[in-house]
């Protein structure tokens, strides 16, 4: 599975509407069918930015200081 930022709205093969701005989890076929048609950000990596996953305070991430969420005690 691949998570892409729609830029554009999307209708998924089920008929459930996307507006732009979402992320979406699809299949890698189409993940590319999606980028090959404009409707998703190409150079968008996901919310830790790469594979360092220390710029992402959220649950999993090496920093968690900032996160407030499951992973973190208060």
């Amino acid at each position: 599975m691949a998570k892409v930022l729609l830029i554009a709205a999307w209708t998924d093969g089920q008929g459930q509407q996307h507006p732009a701005g979402e992320v979406v989890a699809v299949d890698d076929a189409t993940a590319a069918a999606l980028r090959d048609s404009g409707i998703c950000d190409p150079n968008w990596v996901g919310p830790t930015g790469g594979k360092d996953t220390t710029d992402w305070a959220g649950p999993g991430g090496k920093d968690t200081t900032d996160w407030v969420g499951p992973t973190n005690t208060p």
